[in-house]
């Protein structure tokens, strides 16, 4: 049958030769199944809602909106199709389809940042964020997270098509720079060979662990950078922090999770301008004493102070009198600027103690004290030993609990069983008391019911265990409160509110030892007499 249409302004049935799709169709996937129940249901009852066309010549018409029923209607093998005829430019075309597209609830996520971008760039009519949430009915929120999808990179934009990442994954990775997005895809999943053979099944995690690990590993707060975020000549292919669209607070509508927090997206171009920023203030005060926060054996031949060979004097004032009196929070003669360049808070400058003849920051020992005065400090010391012991053990199980399942249950379970072995007994008990084992007789050995334990314990367990361990470990080797603060301070544990509950709860002991030690006595001869009688019977 042979149709020309020569006035195209109206509804009218087409033959699906004279159809054609436009190529500038957001909508990239068509399921398979989908169309076969449309195909079904077009074969019964025929295209219920007619298809919006333009024409390209008098035999020709390209498909605005409507694809779907276009590729089901040649399924089902019918004739014709009932089209809306309409003449539109390319770009009311392009509009057309998109919005038509986009309040679909079927479209993909990325279909939908495709879709968005397109209008975006149309020179007439022009769009702005604010104006495409109009007209698709989605909060301006939503539409700048999908716009942000059209940056992720071809591997990642693949598995989101493939459906092995969700659209809260492919969100979260959208948000970094291309050459961090294929580091932070492995993040989104691990492996299991719980099941054996020679494959490990691979699992999606959710996506808080996704945002945890970008968290940890990739943005960093800007708050805490020791250079000036200001300075445009500091790294000059960098430019300024403020001006930087890599910083999260450059667009505050995508990072709204973050609160007010502004962080750097970009970790190698942070980390070259902490590197400028060390450069340039030790080449302005050579006499800066620099030194290391970090743990583990000092390089060869390092002129860097490590942690053992310093004392750091605290900036913030004490909180009350007993903290006065410490140390860390009195200045002596020998105080020294010093700036730290190797490990955590590189390039921030603090004041430092560095010589052990210092009477303020290394005591030495008075002889000769009253042993009255010199017991109730031992006394003090061993209470205060108690509760740091007891906060340290409960701060160590509220991080356990923080830590996240990371690596494969094989690698967990190899490097637990090895630390294990390094750590020495009484502190392996400890962790073995947090997790519920106990020797059942004395000739137990501990060493050896915390393995079977860990062979046996499942992926979340060896993860707190682990962290548990290196925590233990290090403490041995170093400051054991400093260690214990670090990782508090890593999984986000407010170590002070256990510190303070701790403090209560013996505090609350001792009352009750004293109101026990206060109550009334009876005479030695009653007492006597009370011992007697079980003896008699």
């Amino acid at each position: 049958m042979n149709t020309t249409i020569v006035n195209a302004t109206e509804y009218r049935d087409l033959p699906l030769a004279m159809l054609t799709e436009s190529t500038t169709n957001p909508r990239r996937a068509f399921a398979e199944d989908a169309l076969k129940e449309l195909a079904a249901s077009i074969r019964t009852q025929g295209v219920l809602s007619p298809l919006l066309v333009r024409p390209l010549n008098e035999r020709i018409f390209e498909i605005v909106a409507g694809a779907r029923r276009y590729r089901a209607a040649q399924m089902a093998e019918v004739a014709t199709v009932p089209v809306r005829i309409v003449n539109l430019t390319d770009a009311e075309a392009m509009e057309a389809a998109l919005v038509e597209n986009l309040i679909r609830a079927d479209v993909h996520p990325m279909e939908e940042a495709t879709g968005f971008a397109r209008l975006l760039a149309l020179d007439e009519p022009k769009y702005s964020i604010e104006q495409l949430s109009a007209r698709t009915g989605k909060n301006p929120a939503y539409v700048a997270a999908r716009l942000k999808l059209v940056d992720l990179v071809p591997i990642v934009v693949e598995t989101f098509y493939r459906d092995e990442i969700g659209v809260g994954h492919a969100l979260l990775l959208a948000k970094l720079q291309p050459d961090q997005q294929e580091r932070a895809l492995v993040a989104c999943f691990k492996e299991d060979w719980s099941a054996g053979g020679q494959k490990a099944k691979r699992i999606l995690l959710p996506v808080r662990s996704l945002q945890f690990w970008i968290e940890s590993n990739i943005l960093l707060v800007l708050k805490e950078a020791p250079f000036d975020k200001r300075d445009a000549q500091l790294v000059p292919a960098a430019g300024s922090c403020v001006d930087c669209p890599k910083r999260t607070g450059h667009n505050k509508l995508l990072f709204s999770e973050l609160g007010k927090q502004d962080s750097c997206s970009d970790p190698s171009c942070y980390q070259s301008k902490v590197s400028a920023h060390l450069a340039k203030t030790i080449a302005a005060k050579p006499q800066l004493v620099q030194i290391s926060t970090a743990y583990g054996v000092q390089k060869e031949g390092s002129t860097t102070l490590p942690r053992n060979k310093y004392t750091a004097i605290r900036d913030d004032k004490p909180k009350s009198k007993e903290e006065a009196t410490r140390p860390e929070f009195k200045v002596c003669k020998f105080t020294a600027e010093a700036i730290i360049t190797e490990g955590s808070d590189v390039g921030t400058v603090h004041k430092v103690c560095a010589n052990f003849a210092c009477p303020v920051h290394h005591p030495k020992k008075q002889a000769g004290a009253d042993d009255a005065k010199s017991k109730a400090e031992q006394e003090k010391q061993r209470k205060e030993a108690a509760i740091a012991n007891t906060t340290g053990v409960r701060v160590l199980a509220a991080i356990a609990a923080a830590v996240p399942v990371r690596l494969m249950k094989r690698d967990l379970l190899f490097v637990a069983e090895r630390l294990a072995r390094l750590v020495d007994e009484p502190r392996l008990e400890i962790i073995a008391r947090q997790h519920g084992i106990k020797k059942a007789k004395d000739s137990d050995y501990i060493t050896k019911l915390f393995a079977a334990y860990l062979r046996c314990a499942e992926e979340s367990v060896l993860g707190s265990v682990l962290v548990e361990l290196t925590i233990l470990l290090s403490a041995t080797r170093n400051n054991s409160a400093q260690t214990l603060r670090d990782a508090a301070t890593a999984y986000k544990v407010d170590a002070e509110a256990i510190a303070l509950k701790v403090k209560q709860e013996f505090a609350a002991k001792d009352q009750a030892k004293a109101a026990k030690k206060d109550a009334p006595k009876q005479p030695a001869k009653q007492q006597a007499k009370a011992a007697k009688k079980p003896a008699a019977a």
